[in-house]
């Protein structure tokens, strides 16, 4: 699951279960405050005023509909403020919850990412402590069931980094640090499976991965126009922590342009590698909607996915997607295992001097079919 994702998701939700205040009756009675959950311009339900004012805690339910998870949903106390912000910037955002799913997936955590120096340092603090349910499929085109295998992973840690912003520039250098204790179990045997290494079955992992990132998108939550491109190398070493010393890395980007006045093209391509001694729970995979998180996995993966948004007259918009993926792998010879996905969603405008769209997609590949709720965008980069 997105936490990130998640914790903006819960702004959403805040606001649609708020309590509505009756109006007062005519008369004597002092002028109404402006309403923080309808759009002066247009009536409509809007959350920009909760974002611009919002304090104190909200309880939320935040549903979790990522095939590989099952079906469930996060309960979380969350602190959301955006006042004194600019259109488009993160807000800051602080939660603590727990989770739940259909397929015994459970656990708490805690975060925290915050905006500081007037958009010039981003931060994030998370702890978690989850004890989760996966399938493993093999590695690359290595399939050692159709079905997978079930095994379940317990980890416990946290994450504490960075990104500060250079000069007046769109150019964004970060550094993060992990450390996760981390314990796998097979539900059956899983001596001799290729890619799956004894001691992956009990991990203390650190590492720092260091970060560069340009991002010229016009809106942090919807972007209509501008790119992005991001290059993280997460590198585990005795020395910060991990019991294993390897290295991964992942390189994303995406353009944003708009076709028209009501038309928009998205398009988001990412290229992964890790390196020979990384856990199998940690191999790139192929992330595409349609397609369960860690089906397609390999010592190298990449995708590719384009997405159409058409804006209707109201504040709803509809959309399309497709994409293709492709995992890669060498342990006995080089194989690979490809995929193709797609679907169609709609989004509503939920905040509108914010930018921000909340929708539903329907996505699906020759093997899975799954919902997604989406907020903001479905590529949503915290």
């Amino acid at each position: 699951m997105d936490g990130a994702r998640s914790l903006l998701l819960a702004l959403v939700l805040a606001a649609a279960l708020a309590t509505v205040v009756p109006a007062r009756a005519q008369g004597t009675s002092p002028p109404e405050p402006p309403s923080k959950f309808r759009d002066p311009e247009d009536g409509r339900f809007d959350v920009s005023g909760f974002l611009d004012t919002a304090h104190g805690f909200l309880p939320l339910i935040v549903p979790i509909t990522e095939p590989a998870l099952g079906y469930g949903a996060v309960a979380a106390a969350t602190f959301i403020s955006g006042k004194g912000l600019g259109e488009g910037t993160r807000p800051n955002i602080a939660t603590v919850g727990a989770l739940r799913t259909d397929n015994g997936s459970r656990g708490w955590f805690g975060a925290h990412l915050g905006t500081w120096l007037d958009d010039r340092l981003r931060t994030i603090v998370a702890l978690a402590d989850v004890d989760v349910n996966l399938e493993f499929f093999g590695i690359g085109g290595e399939q050692i069931s159709e079905a997978g295998l079930t095994y379940s992973i317990k980890g416990k840690g946290g994450v504490l980094g960075g990104n500060y912003r250079i000069g007046a520039s769109d150019l964004w250098i970060g550094l993060r640090y992990a450390n996760v204790r981390t314990t796998v179990a097979f539900e059956d045997a899983a001596s001799g499976l290729p890619g799956v290494l004894p001691s992956d079955s009990k991990l203390r992992l650190g590492a720092l991965t260091p970060s560069i990132t340009l991002d010229k998108r016009d809106n942090f939550f919807t972007p209509t126009n501008g790119w992005y491109l991001d290059l993280s190398v997460p590198v585990f070493r005795d020395s910060f922590g991990s019991d294993r010393n390897f290295e991964k890395l992942d390189l994303t980007g995406m353009w944003f342009r708009p076709l028209g006045e009501r038309l928009f093209l998205a398009v988001r391509g990412s290229a992964k590698d890790s390196s020979g001694h990384t856990p199998f729970f940690l191999r790139p995979y192929v992330a595409l909607r349609g397609v369960q998180d860690l089906r397609f996995q390999g010592q190298q993966a990449a995708e590719v996915e384009a997405e159409v948004r058409w804006r209707l007259k109201s504040r709803f918009s509809v959309v399309g997607f497709a994409g293709y993926g492709v995992a890669r792998s060498s342990y006995v010879q080089d194989r690979e295992a490809s995929v193709t996905a797609g679907g169609a969603g709609f989004r509503y405008l939920i905040a509108r001097r914010y930018g921000l769209h909340l929708g539903l997609d329907l996505a699906g590949s020759a093997d899975d079919t799954a919902i997604y709720v989406v907020f903001g965008n479905a590529w949503l980069r915290p």
